[in-house]
């Protein structure tokens, strides 16, 4: 399986959406679980993390705005409801819940893969503003600094960049190919030396990474706890 792949779960209890979902979105690089209804949809909760759901509202059991309800109080995963087309009191009620996005049955696959990255694109952003923390190493990006321990060490604009993407994306292999274009940094060498600098900044012990690692043959990667 890729790092990069996002996993999404399809929730509906039309087999013939859920089929033509799974076979749409695995061909478009996501990985895609599907559930008949919200009691099996909850157990692949507990069982995966997703990194978005598309939920029908009318099912048998539980509906998708009870679901909804359930699933919000202990998680932020983004979800898109499908909807009977002109519900739009019901489409109110499912933002109100907490939904981020609806689309009306019947809909073109690829309108709902467009929602899909718009969504995950947002998802995936940093929230400057706020501190983020690598084991025991506090990063400030709008001050452009890390803490670890009693040193305050500060990182420039192309480390801050690569965190950024990095930190958005956690357990993603970046080659240094992207590293480079993420970063302006074109040498390979350069490359090697920022990395360096950002484990000495972020890690207890950079001669062996805990957190940001190479990948032999690969690249790098980030790894939070």
């Amino acid at each position: 399986m890729e790092n990069s792949k996002k996993h999404i779960l399809v929730v509906d209890d039309d087999n013939r959406i859920r089929d033509l979902l799974k076979e749409y979105l695995s061909e478009n690089n996501y990985i895609i679980s599907t559930s008949e209804d919200a009691i099996n949809a909850k157990i692949k909760l507990a069982q995966f993390k997703f990194d978005l759901i598309v939920l029908d509202i009318m099912m048998p059991g539980q509906n998708g705005y009870e679901l909804t309800k359930e699933i919000k109080k202990s998680s932020k995963v983004p979800i898109i409801f499908l909807t009977a087309k002109g519900e739009v009191e019901n489409r109110i009620k499912g933002l109100e819940l907490g939904a981020d996005d609806y689309i009306g049955k019947p809909f073109e696959p690829k309108e709902l893969l467009l929602r899909i990255k718009n969504i995950i694109n947002k998802s995936n952003k940093i929230d400057l503003n706020v501190k983020h923390f690598v084991g025991n190493a506090k990063i400030d990006l709008d001050k452009m600094s890390i803490n670890f321990g009693e040193k305050n060490k500060k990182i420039n604009s192309s480390e801050k960049k690569v965190l950024i993407e990095m930190l958005a994306n956690p357990g993603k292999t970046y080659s240094r190919n992207e590293i480079g274009k993420i970063s302006g940094i074109s040498q390979e060498r350069s490359i090697d030396v920022m990395i360096t600098r950002l484990r000495q900044k972020i890690e207890a012990n950079p001669k062996n990474p805990k957190y940001l690692q190479t990948i032999r043959g690969s690249g790098y990667v980030l790894w939070i706890e």
